[in-house]
């Protein structure tokens, strides 16, 4: 109820569930490339359709993945979000990639990937299109970017290539994280797009795939904490280039796994 003090409005707002199979046992990675193709049409589709309402200006495509995480629907699924205003942490990212662009005339998700790739020990796989790289400032022990090559804002503004190229590299991932402890990997996995319906961000707002799989090792809990919680000063108690050299491994060993090979 609103106060003096107290300040409410309408509530208003999308949220749609996107179902992944028929299957109801079946995980991101166990799909096929084709399967996984689909779905990317699908997500595109379902974002164009969202952006036309000029109430909304954020969507958010994510799934949860896990008990770790709250799921308690196994059936595969993911969800996209419709906000009518740009969530804070967005907010702040759009904030910091505009400030960098403006001081130094380029993107700052193209410079963290150039230094990622320059640096080499935090990447652990890429193709034409995606990087797949632990960031140097990564929250998680194994919390992996999935970064586009090529700068663009908006999963809509793929070409065909790239999407082809990006359920490859969605299926290698969450395969790859399913093979460091051969088993089915809790994760968050949140798509961080341009906004819609107001500012031009193309210029310096770079599409890119968060993941934050809450697992320190196969029997321990990443927990967020008094800092991380209260202050946002967030503690990775590993070394990435460690932890990036595991997850090398686990991406070729769900590599040979997929060839018949293991």
């Amino acid at each position: 109820m609103e106060t003096d003090f107290f300040k409410v409005k309408e509530a208003y707002g999308k949220c749609e569930v996107i179902l992944y199979s028929s299957e109801h046992t079946v995980t991101l990675p166990e799909l096929s490339t084709e399967h996984i193709g689909k779905l990317v049409d699908l997500w595109i589709e379902r974002f164009h359709d969202i952006s036309k309402d000029k109430k909304i200006q954020y969507i958010f495509i994510f799934e949860n993945r896990g008990e770790v995480v709250g799921v308690t629907m196994p059936h595969p699924h993911g969800q996209i979000y419709g906000y009518s205003v740009i969530p804070k942490k967005i907010e702040l990212e759009l904030k910091s990639a505009k400030e960098y662009n403006w001081k130094n005339k380029k993107c700052l998700f193209c410079d963290t990937l150039k230094a990622e790739k320059d640096f080499e020990k935090r990447i652990v796989f890429s193709n034409e299109h995606f990087t797949v790289f632990l960031p140097f400032f990564t929250e998680y022990p194994y919390g992996v970017y999935i970064m586009p090559n090529r700068h663009f804002g908006k999963i809509t503004e793929m070409t065909e290539e790239e999407k082809q190229s990006f359920a490859e590299t969605l299926k290698e991932t969450t395969g790859m994280l399913d093979s460091l402890f051969d088993t089915h990997f809790p994760y968050m996995m949140c798509m961080h797009n341009s906004p819609v319906n107001g500012e031009n961000t193309k210029e310096f707002y770079h599409f890119h795939v968060e993941f934050f799989p809450p697992m320190r090792s196969a029997d321990k809990v990443k927990f967020n904490a008094s800092s991380e919680t209260g202050a946002w000063a967030h503690c990775n108690p590993t070394a990435p280039e460690d932890k990036a050299e595991e997850l090398r491994t686990a991406h070729r060993k769900f590599l040979s796994k997929m060839n018949g090979e293991g």
